[in-house]
């Protein structure tokens, strides 16, 4: 089994359309999706976030969360802390490394993610560029969120129209990263062809799609 771990925007951008999402293994190294409580805190703390994703807290998926969360024993927990002080220093010590190209700096939940990932050795999908230099300079895995809807794909646990229906929604939301972009006529070729097409305009945001 493989855990990958869903960073907050990974997570919104997957638990609408994908259902189950969490906790199925799928593909031939048994990928296993989760995420942490600290994701769901950090979407409660957020008034942006709970008026764009009103779904968050549907009882459904609050359910799933829970069923399928990770325990951590004290001394992972322990553990976990610490790498996560240590990459949030380098974060902040080496702060103009994370403004640039389209970077943020990484949140402490970014750094939990990323530190969990380590103790735990597991996975962590984001497409946050900052958590993705993080990460490159401590030497940890990560994927972007397309890279796990893609190994869905092609374990067959989605089709094609549900992958085409996921970016669709995130370009009317204004909400389709870059990096999804990039690889949208190259690992998705099979769904949207090999040639660019013009992108479609940015509509209004919905209810968190």
């Amino acid at each position: 089994m493989t855990l990958v771990l869903l960073d907050t925007n990974a997570y919104l951008r997957l638990a609408k359309r994908i259902k189950p999402l969490l906790g199925i293994p799928f593909g031939q190294k048994g990928y296993v999706l989760t995420i942490l409580k600290d994701v769901e805190d950090e979407v409660h703390r957020s008034a942006r976030l709970q008026e764009y994703f009103p779904w968050f807290d549907d009882p459904p998926l609050q359910q799933e969360r829970l069923a399928k969360r990770v325990r951590l024993s004290q001394d992972e927990k322990a553990q976990i802390t610490a790498m996560k002080s240590v990459l949030r220093q380098h974060a902040l010590a080496h702060a103009a490394d994370y403004t640039t190209l389209g970077r943020s700096p990484p949140s402490p939940t970014d750094c939990f993610c990323l530190a969990f990932g380590q103790v735990r050795q597991a996975m962590v999908a984001t497409d946050d560029l900052g958590m993705h230099k993080l990460a490159e300079d401590f030497e940890l895995p990560v994927f972007h969120c397309h890279e796990v809807l893609k190994k869905m794909l092609t374990a067959k646990v989605i089709d094609k129209n549900l992958v085409a229906k996921i970016y669709r929604a995130l370009e009317v939301n204004g909400d389709l990263p870059r990096s999804w972009v990039e690889v949208k006529h190259t690992a998705f070729k099979k769904v949207f062809g090999l040639k660019p097409k013009h992108a479609a305009s940015h509509g209004e945001r919905s209810e968190g799609w």
